[in-house]
């Protein structure tokens, strides 16, 4: 006997759909004793890559896929009504080649398809089929639609259609989840199997990831609708049926075609895609003189160390002489060619350029980025490492592998321009910003509950200020250090309730929106490495930063920093008056500006303007640029614990 694989499972990247997470899917899938599992949220690719390491660390073979949404036509067509206009269809990838065709997919019903969802159509289904296995559904697809509304012909022509398609790649899918609906669809798609010898196979919609949870996915989508669960559950989830189930529990609803549900570990043996991780994929930058990126950064680096010299720029003294920084060059120069980054570093100072040429506020430079020399000698970075002491290890070495990240801060009002002359210069296509995702934290998400819950606002606001303000406060943290939640929980049932759904969905994605600072700038268009989506007309990546980093492909921080935007207005505030003033010629050993931060006078002032940043400066009685370093470097968690030391 083979085992039952589920194909059909929506995870917490279903945004406020799904209630079942990632990290408890293959655990689950392996305490049924199943040997694969496969991830299919709502018409994007969000998780997949989570998911894949949570299978692989259990030893579950993991199964990439994705719930598409199908038009009824075309699906650049805009329709007035498109209730019924986007059916749903289940598409599992079997090896790169379907990889790469599903990321297509998807990419492109976000950027050609979306209209109220992102949508692909038969068209480009027919394009890009190759890898994939296609399953016709739930009842919101398109063919046990036709059945319902009574066109069998039509499901049967469809059917017929998806079959030329996908071969032997096509099935039929059956569910039961205890609705009257599916048991009239099952029966005209075993009709159907029968007539075309197209095979069948039995899935379960699995929102949650056990019988139990079906409260808290009900909350969920009282969450999203803006409705409460005193309505009843919502629409499609009635039932308490959509949870991972065993292969005992399949057999008892699908004795009748016991092939469909040995179809499904036949599927799992035909899906055998991995994703390749440490090789990184570098966008080239186009020299303009036509040498390799080798061979023109070293002469960048030499024209400018020239400049730097001549206009005694560099801090040489008896301490550091000139020997110094060039053998620090060469030395830096040997690792960046040796690690394939002289694209990364051109690429950066291309853009820092143009920044600085077209009047647009750039930050001197931060993190481990300002530990490099060549750096700083293109002017990417305002920092002298050398003088500072800082080390260029922290940010490349041959021992530890990891991607360049310099830290590149914008005038908050022109950051758009830098990115638009990205995009003007590598393609608009080979452009995307990053997503991140807002999450359920646990003050949010008790307020949340509480309104799908349909309680009262006075009594979810008390049980919400009794949280702590603090960073990274949990709902289980709360109750240990605050009595009066801790009582208000063991003695009112309604609060326990509250609280324990709040707990089942706390830190679940709530939205996806754009990173902050993350751009990708890829050789290809972003498409053809990982799914996108869209957003205000700018491409985003479907994975997170991390995970982008992971497939590698190369990520730039463009943070826009309103700081820098208050510093160049002060500037020419002042240039009105002193026509010659540059914030670049203040000193570094200024009185003032030490008894300013001494005295805890830090407001608007960057990374010191905190209450407990205050408190250290007023402790340290800072004297030089360097105990303003130490300060930062050792407010942070844990070393901010030796700062009285």
């Amino acid at each position: 006997m083979k085992d039952f694989v589920h194909l059909h499972l929506h995870s917490e990247y279903s945004l406020l759909d799904g209630a079942c997470r990632i990290k408890d899917i293959p655990k689950i899938a392996k305490e049924l004793g199943q040997s694969a599992v496969a991830i299919t949220d709502h018409g994007n690719m969000y998780g997949v890559v989570a998911f894949y390491k949570a299978c692989k660390a259990e030893g579950v073979k993991p199964i990439i896929g994705s719930e598409v949404y199908l038009a009824a036509d075309r699906s650049t067509d805009r329709h007035n009504n498109p209730v019924g206009d986007n059916f749903h269809l289940v598409l599992l990838v079997k090896d790169e080649v379907g990889y790469s065709n599903l990321i297509t997919l998807v990419s492109r019903s976000f950027t050609e398809g979306f209209y109220i969802k992102p949508r692909i159509d038969m068209s480009l289904l027919e394009e890009y089929h190759e890898g994939l296995i296609c399953l016709s559904g739930c009842l919101g697809g398109r063919i046990p639609q036709m059945i319902l509304a009574g066109d069998k012909t039509g499901a049967r022509e469809l059917a017929r259609r998806f079959s030329t398609i996908f071969g032997d790649d096509f099935y039929l899918e059956l569910q039961d989840h205890g609705m009257p609906e599916q048991k009239e669809v099952n029966g005209e798609l075993v009709s159907i199997s029968r007539e075309l010898n197209i095979p069948l196979v039995c899935t379960n919609d699995a929102h949650y990831a056990r019988r139990a949870d079906a409260d808290n996915q009900a909350v969920l989508m009282c969450i999203q609708m803006n409705e409460s669960i005193l309505d009843g559950r919502p629409l499609g989830f009635e039932t308490d049926e959509f949870y991972i189930k065993s292969r005992d529990e399949m057999e008892g609803l699908f004795s009748y075609v016991p092939e469909a549900i040995d179809n499904t570990a036949l599927i799992a043996e035909k899906c055998n895609f991995d994703f390749e991780f440490g090789r990184t994929h570098l966008p080239a930058y186009k020299t303009p003189d036509g040498t390799d990126s080798s061979t023109y950064l070293r002469s960048l680096v030499q024209k400018r160390f020239a400049k730097k010299i001549i206009s005694q720029q560099l801090t040489f003294s008896d301490i550091h002489p000139v020997e110094e920084y060039k053998e620090r060059l060469e030395y830096e120069l040997g690792i960046i060619e040796g690690m394939g980054y002289c694209d990364y570093f051109l690429i950066v100072w291309d853009f820092i350029n143009y920044a600085k040429q077209n009047g647009i506020a750039v930050g001197p430079g931060r993190g481990s980025g300002a530990g490099s020399l060549v750096a700083y000698i293109l002017d990417i970075t305002e920092v002298d490492s050398i003088h500072f002491d800082l080390l260029f290890e922290r940010f490349l070495n041959l021992e530890r592998i990891s991607m360049p990240d310099i830290d590149t801060d914008f005038c908050y009002k022109r950051r758009d321009e830098v990115i638009e002359y990205v995009r003007n210069r590598y393609g608009y296509d080979n452009v995307s910003q990053i997503t991140t995702f807002g999450t359920m934290a646990a003050r949010a998400v008790v307020r949340d509950v509480g309104r799908a819950l349909g309680m009262s606002y006075a009594t979810v606001d008390e049980v919400a200020k009794l949280i702590p303000r603090e960073l990274d406060i949990t709902l289980d943290k709360a109750l240990d250090v605050t009595p009066e939640l801790r009582e208000l929980y063991e003695s009112d049932s309604s609060i326990t309730r509250l609280i324990d759904i709040s707990r089942a969905l706390e830190g679940m994605p709530r939205h996806a929106s754009t990173h902050a600072a993350g751009v990708v700038i890829t050789e290809r268009p972003t498409r053809e490495y990982v799914p996108v989506s869209v957003n205000e007309d700018m491409p985003l990546t479907q994975f997170g930063m991390e995970t982008v980093a992971d497939l590698g492909l190369l990520k730039f921080d463009f943070l826009g920093l309103r700081y820098l935007t208050i510093i160049d207005s002060c500037e020419r505030m002042i240039r009105e008056a002193k026509p010659d003033f540059n914030i670049k010629d203040v000193p570094l050993d200024d009185k003032a500006t030490y008894e300013m931060l001494s005295s805890g006078r830090t407001d608007g002032v960057f990374q010191l303007e905190s209450a407990g940043m205050r408190q250290t400066l007023m402790q340290l009685k800072p004297a030089s640029i360097h105990d303003v370093m130490a300060a930062i470097a050792l407010y942070r968690p844990g070393p901010v614990k030796s700062i009285p030391k």
